[in-house]
């Protein structure tokens, strides 16, 4: 009498693709373990596998990815928002050995990695997980994601070229209170500017041609998640339930936007 293959059938359902079972385990993004793929850093049971369409078995198979063994059980889910202080490499290594946000992570069994870029000078939040499904997602989604800049810039501006430079860069500027003021005087001044991540380059630009070019940026806010309350230099656990408001806000812009086509 013919049997079902049950067990062939039940390997088979257990494959997925390389990137993901490499994002899920916290070793790198979904994007940046296509980049690992496609450079022959990863290997299915000692062979280097090039092809991103590739399929393993996280259970079953040994999985190699920049040298490090993929666990089939990936443990929890992490979500963290890190507070980076300036001169610091938004990424978890640096080939020019500079210092980077593993130098922040100490004591943290659980392998994360940032989700987005913030630039080597600046400061502020920065979200790292684990969760190669939403990591994915976000960075899909980047562009549309809001984000809230404090902004110290040469000399100071007026109301008038606040909402004139507002305009006409597409963003909302405003005065805030001046951190490092003294006895309510300063050379310099800070603002808080919101804006998408596409609009950070024309504001650097506007702000030099207006002769009050941009010294300092630190990110305060990113969609929902804030720096509130995280000393420089340190982190935040968060639920997954607040990271999740990163996917439903997306999603609900996606949303609107397509009700106005």
């Amino acid at each position: 009498m013919y049997r079902a293959p049950t067990r062939d059938c039940k390997k088979e359902t257990m494959q997925e693709r390389l990137q993901k079972i490499i994002a899920r385990a916290g070793i790198a993004s979904r994007r940046h373990a296509e980049l690992l793929i496609a450079s022959g850093q990863v290997r299915v049971n000692g062979r280097v596998v090039k092809e991103l369409g590739t399929k393993a078995d996280a259970s079953k198979d040994r999985i190699e990815a920049a040298g490090k063994v993929v666990e089939a059980n990936a443990g929890r889910r992490v979500y963290m928002v890190l507070n980076k202080p300036p001169e610091v490499v938004s990424a978890m290594a640096d080939p020019e050995g500079r210092k980077t946000l593993r130098n922040c992570l100490r004591g943290l069994p659980e392998r994360v990695f940032p989700v987005g870029n913030l630039e080597y000078a600046a400061s502020g939040l920065v979200f790292l997980t684990n969760d190669g499904d939403l990591a994915a997602e976000m960075l899909d989604k980047w562009a549309q994601l809001e984000q809230v800049y404090q902004v110290k810039v040469k000399g100071m501006l007026t109301l008038v070229d606040l909402e004139r430079l507002g305009k006409e860069i597409g963003v909302k500027m405003q005065t805030v209170r001046q951190p490092d003021a003294t006895r309510g005087r300063a050379a310099n001044y800070w603002y808080e500017v919101r804006m998408r991540d596409s609009k950070k380059e024309e504001l650097r630009r506007v702000l030099f041609k207006e002769k009050h070019p941009l010294e300092k940026l630190k990110r305060i806010g990113l969609g929902p998640l804030t720096l509130e309350g995280i000393p420089r230099g340190r982190y935040r656990l968060i639920e997954q339930k607040e990271a999740e408001k990163l996917r439903r806000i997306e999603k609900g812009r996606e949303g609107k936007e397509k009700t106005k086509l």
